[in-house]
């Protein structure tokens, strides 16, 4: 989508122009002011006003704690979750993961950041009759996860901190990182390496791979993992799943950008 796309909210009803407004919002890694509106789609001030009063009672947007700026409420990020989980693509996309089920033999899952946890988009269990029991829908912390790791490692240190500021980094296991300064430097690490790998740090016995799903857009929201019982997967191990776990993740971007099949 290019700046003037963006910046473009004009409409032929009011309910589309609240819907541009909304997707220029939406679009933004930062909160924002009415000025800064203003600026940026070049409408008068007290237009700007009226629409942004009229999608924050609709539960759409959110004013931070000065009042001054404005964010994504709570209703808009569930219709997210909700395109998401029950997308069109979501056939061809599952098809894949069934694919790499088959070639890894153990579950894997698509995963997507909301808020400060991460929510299972899709999932396929591995034929192994020990298994942990995740479906569609569950969540998992962010901090302890590969697949919130990796999508975290996308973040800037300041906006990694905004977001986890709100939420203590509770300890799950021994290995829980709890600490910001060590989180920090695990997703510089993290962010080099293009993978993550989380070694019993939200379940005990449990380990898991992730890879982002790549996006056009820059930033992506998407990740696909592959996890295990530590008896049959190790990190050591989970490295050499990696090139299955990248080739999916880049069907799955194709899917995604193209609403293709792979």
């Amino acid at each position: 989508m290019t700046t003037t796309d963006l910046t473009d909210v004009s409409g032929d009803t009011p309910t589309l122009r609240l819907f541009a407004l909304l997707e220029l919002i939406a679009g933004k890694d930062r909160f924002v002011s009415l000025q800064s509106l203003v600026d940026e789609t070049s409408l008068p001030k007290p237009t700007v006003h009226r629409m942004l009063q009229q999608l924050e009672a609709a539960g759409l947007l959110v004013r931070q704690g000065d009042n001054r700026q404005y964010g994504t409420g709570a209703r808009l990020r569930r219709l997210a979750e909700n395109v998401l989980l029950n997308a069109t693509q979501h056939g061809a996309r599952h098809g894949v993961l069934r694919d790499l089920v088959d070639e890894l033999g153990e579950a894997c899952n698509v995963t997507a950041l909301s808020g400060n946890e991460v929510i299972y988009l899709d999932r396929v269990e591995t034929p192994e009759p020990l298994r942990f029991a995740l479906h569609p829908g569950s969540r998992v912390p962010v901090h302890c996860s590969a697949s919130g790791k990796m999508l975290l490692s996308q973040f800037g240190p300041a906006q990694r901190r905004k977001l986890l500021a709100h939420a203590p980094l509770r300890r799950h296991t021994d290995k829980t990182i709890t600490d910001l300064d060590a989180l920090e430097a695990e997703l510089k690490d993290v962010r080099a390496k293009g993978y993550a790998i989380d070694d019993e740090e939200f379940l005990p016995g449990l380990v898991c791979a992730a890879v982002l799903v790549p996006t056009s857009a820059g930033r992506s929201n998407m990740c696909v993992a592959v996890q295990a019982p530590t008896m049959r997967l190790t990190p050591d191990k989970a490295l050499r799943l990696l090139p299955a776990l990248h080739r999916a993740a880049a069907a799955m971007g194709r899917i995604e950008t193209e609403g293709a099949a792979p």
